[in-house]
């Protein structure tokens, strides 16, 4: 048996459990299939109980009773037949059924006595069964159950024989048929005592099976909460062990595997943190001798037409190559102080379309790009980070794709939507999943490209710091589409 967590888990703050949820679970859970299967044994056995005991009991009453019926009749009609003398009349027939029925259990009895033709009067108005005349005519001594007006009856009839040896068939025949309301009665008795002996133990059975539930599926309950906290990140979650079942050796297993996971997780965490810390401090190291190195090139790059032709071309080499190395520097703290955390959102009520204007006119990009833009579209957002976003995603269209490269810009369900598509070879199915991951190139043959692999990673996070996100995708016609959401009403408050 084990005990709750130590730090009992539940829920995230801020979230309940849906309500269909709830339902599914109060139905489905094991503690109701426990209870159903607990209450179903129950009373399937209380059942199959009460039905074999109520036939072996109504089985034994009737057997007593027709037994102790028939050998009362044989015992009266071998006490009065003698002094009958044969052929009987009519009248000694009326005498004999009279004194067969008038005497103690016999008085409910209706006896009819027959020998031939001739018969008694019914002491009460009954009928002989049929079938019970026919054996009884055959010389055999008999009984028959048989309901008449929703009653109960049992229909007993015996053959006089001569009493010289060997015993002859004297034609005379007695038959007596008494109701079997008091065994009936009996029977129902039974019946019902039967069944609030079921309905007693379906009862029990469902105590029994919460008790069980209770206990049997609290530790499971307590394992289920601590996988769900151990999911949202509390890896301190452990469980209380106790007992030596298997429930505590899983209890055990679970602890051993948090302790583990903790551990390294804890260790992955330490390393990424000291690789951005040190990704960081070398590009804030760098960020002085680039500063000096871009001017020394711009100085340079101005006498470039002086030097000698391979001076020159070394030169603008070194330019180019001191320009890229500060992007993908520039890039590197960016990214850095995004995963710190510190990268602030200083957001203001602007116009999206001016805000795209602008940023193509800032980078002189015009030609090769249509636009689809509205009049006018009012948004709350980070101008700058809007500015990166929007940069990078056309900026990579008009590098990796064809033109014309079409830039659209609209409003759908309380969203702003930005689509660049491009005309180029598009991105292979296998390469979309990647390509927002960092250092990530879709083309093998640029890896010295212009980009750093980090312009995509960079919009995408400024993308998910306003509450929205960018997705790539191939374009029906051919080319990539990158589309980018981003709610047009945020009230995100600034980070300082």
């Amino acid at each position: 048996m084990t005990g709750a967590p130590s730090s009992p888990p539940g829920p995230p703050a801020g979230r309940t459990v849906p309500r269909r949820v709830r339902l599914r679970r109060a139905i489905a859970g094991l503690r109701p299939r426990l209870l159903a299967a607990f209450v179903a044994v129950a009373a399937l056995s209380a059942l199959a109980t009460a039905a074999l005991t109520y036939r072996a009991a109504t089985n034994s009453t009737l057997e007593l009773t027709q037994d102790t019926a028939l050998d009362e009749l044989r015992r009266r009609v071998d006490v009065l037949a003698p002094a009958l003398p044969f052929p009987p009349t009519q009248g000694e027939l009326d005498r004999l059924t009279g004194q067969l029925s008038g005497t103690r259990g016999f008085r409910d009895w209706r006896v009819l006595a027959a020998r031939g033709t001739d018969h008694s009067e019914w002491t009460q108005p009954f009928a002989v069964p049929a079938a019970l005349e026919r054996t009884v005519g055959a010389g055999h001594a008999a009984f028959q159950r048989f309901t008449t007006d929703d009653r109960p009856w049992l229909a007993v009839g015996i053959p006089v024989t001569y009493a010289a040896e060997p015993r002859t068939a004297s034609g005379l025949a007695v038959y007596a048929v008494l109701p079997l309301d008091r065994e009936q009665s009996a029977a129902n008795g039974l019946l019902a005592a039967a069944a609030g002996a079921g309905a007693f133990a379906a009862v029990l059975a469902a105590g029994l099976a919460l008790l069980a539930a209770r206990q049997v599926l609290r530790p499971v309950r307590a394992l289920g909460d601590a996988a769900h906290a151990l999911a949202q990140g509390r890896l301190d979650t452990r469980l209380t062990v106790t007992g030596h079942d298997e429930l505590a050796q899983l209890s055990k297993t679970f602890n051993h595997t948090a302790r583990t996971l903790q551990g390294t997780i804890e260790e992955l965490r330490a390393v990424e943190s000291q690789g951005r810390r040190f990704a960081a401090d070398v590009s804030h190291e760098l960020r002085t001798p680039l500063a000096a190195m871009v001017a020394v090139t711009d100085i340079l790059d101005e006498d470039a037409e002086q030097l000698p032709a391979d001076t020159a071309t070394a030169l603008r080499m070194i330019s180019n190559e001191t320009g890229r190395l500060t992007r993908l520097v520039n890039d590197l703290i960016e990214i850095s102080r995004l995963d710190a955390g510190a990268a602030p959102l200083h957001t203001e009520d602007v116009d999206a379309v001016t805000a795209v204007r602008e940023t193509l006119d800032l980078r002189g990009w015009g030609e090769g790009i249509v636009l689809d833009l509205p009049s006018a579209l009012p948004v709350r957002l980070d101008p700058r980070r809007f500015d990166v976003v929007v940069a990078n995603l056309v900026g990579n269209a008009l590098r990796h794709g064809r033109p014309p490269v079409r830039l659209a810009l609209r409003e759908a369900d309380g969203d702003l939507v930005l689509t660049v598509t491009d005309h180029g070879p598009g991105v292979p199915a296998a390469e979309l999943p990647h390509l927002f991951d960092r250092f990530y190139k879709a083309d093998r043959a640029r890896r010295r490209s212009e980009g750093s692999g980090l312009g995509l990673a960079i919009a995408q996070e400024n993308a998910r710091l306003h509450g929205g996100l960018i997705e790539a995708a191939d374009a029906p016609g051919g080319g990539a589409v990158f589309t980018l959401v981003l709610p047009l009403g945020n009230d995100r408050e600034e980070q300082r």
